[in-house]
């Protein structure tokens, strides 16, 4: 049975570094939540767990050998403000995009999404639309980013994420393109198909002007009522979702 040691306590708490999850091909998920809604879909490096936990959920944990820490070396591998009871370490699974095909489907694409908190709730937008994949540009934040894995609150086991040169996939992926922008079509009046590419921007600067080229359709989400003084915009992840809430109504 595997024991916790100095070094690999130290490996889990590294991991919150990107280089290292890229190394390593690892990356984890924490909290019970987390860890249960993801156990079956990844495959498991290690889970660790205080005695505590494992006595509460050991028929949901059957099959599995958890190690069981204090919850002292939780604090110390957690990535969390709040260290839990429980975190696994999983093996990065491959999406190679070469293999994806997007015909037919709606697709979410994002553009330089820095903030961990955004890229995991739009991975639990699009599980809750029924989006099974997003396409981001390469200077996207890693979908393996533990904050990034926490906000996912699951959805990050249903939906993939593919990183590519966007510009030129958006070019080549033969359906529409429908971008976010201050100016736009009005997304409530405006035609809309059931099933497409919509990209989101980057939080402070929205989309680039390379990828903005690729886009068929430009949309708005108009802010209310009209002429009136509101915020500069919406967060992205709101955006999203107001957006892809408009798309899906049209198809009931």
């Amino acid at each position: 049975m595997t024991e916790l040691t100095n070094r690999l306590r130290k490996l889990v708490a590294s991991l919150d570094d990107a280089r290292v999850r890229r190394e390593e091909g690892l990356f984890t998920a924490e909290g019970t939540k987390c860890v249960l809604d993801t156990l079956r879909h990844f495959d498991l490096q290690w889970l660790f767990a205080t005695q505590a936990w494992i006595d509460r959920h050991h028929g949901e944990v059957k099959g599995y050998e958890p190690i069981v820490v204090k919850r002292v070396d939780m604090e110390r591998m957690s990535h969390l403000s709040t260290p839990p009871e429980v975190i696994a370490v999983y093996v990065m699974p491959a999406h190679d995009i070469s293999g994806f095909t997007p015909a037919g489907k709606l697709v979410i694409a994002l553009d330089r999404v820095q903030d961990p908190g955004n890229l995991g709730t739009i991975m639990r937008i699009a599980d809750w639309f029924g989006i099974r994949d997003i396409v981001c540009s390469p200077d996207t934040v890693d979908q393996y980013n533990p904050k990034v894995v926490q906000a996912t609150m699951g959805a990050i086991a249903r939906v993939k994420v593919y990183y590519t040169h966007l510009p030129e996939w958006l070019h080549d992926c033969g359906m529409p393109v429908y971008g976010t922008f201050l100016h736009g079509d009005n997304i409530y009046t405006a035609s809309l198909g059931a099933s497409g590419v919509i990209v989101m921007g980057n939080e402070g600067k929205g989309i680039s002007d390379e990828v903005a080229r690729e886009v068929t359709c430009r949309l708005t989400i108009p802010s209310y009522p009209v002429g009136a003084v509101t915020s500069e915009s919406l967060n992205v992840a709101t955006a999203t979702a107001v957006t892809v809430a408009e798309f899906r109504r049209r198809q009931f």
